[in-house]
């Protein structure tokens, strides 16, 4: 199980750190075409999802507090809680299943690292 949350968190924290830096990189204007949300808000996202995505590697990597990884884990549920709503008004049901699968991926980080495979702190 602590092999299988590894490749997940890993996998979650590239996909998170490369969309959060995209948004922060990208234009204002290129951002806010597809979806009528504020820039600004979009910029909050995307830092949210940067430090999400470090949050989610970085505890459990150096072991100290590790109990941040769900925490971060159950924050970017959040987040695609919000990409699953959005997606489905602007783009339809068949197009929000990519956010709904990387929530239900970011759920199962959360439930495991704070339940199934919990790393301990350095000692």
């Amino acid at each position: 199980m602590n092999v299988a949350l590894w490749i997940v968190q890993g996998l979650l924290a590239a996909l998170f750190v490369f969309s959060g830096g995209m948004k922060l990189v990208l234009p204002i204007e290129k951002m806010t075409d597809p979806v009528a949300l504020p820039g600004l808000f979009l910029r909050f996202i995307g830092v949210c999802e940067l430090l999400g995505g470090i949050g989610l590697i970085l505890p459990s990597l150096l072991r100290i507090r590790p109990g941040l990884t769900p925490l971060a884990a159950a924050g970017l549920i959040v987040i695609m809680i919000g990409a699953v709503v959005i997606t489905v008004i602007y783009m339809g049901v068949a197009s929000a299943l990519i956010p709904l699968l990387v929530g239900i991926l970011a759920a199962f980080i959360a439930y495991g690292r704070s339940r199934l495979a919990p790393i301990p702190p350095k000692a």
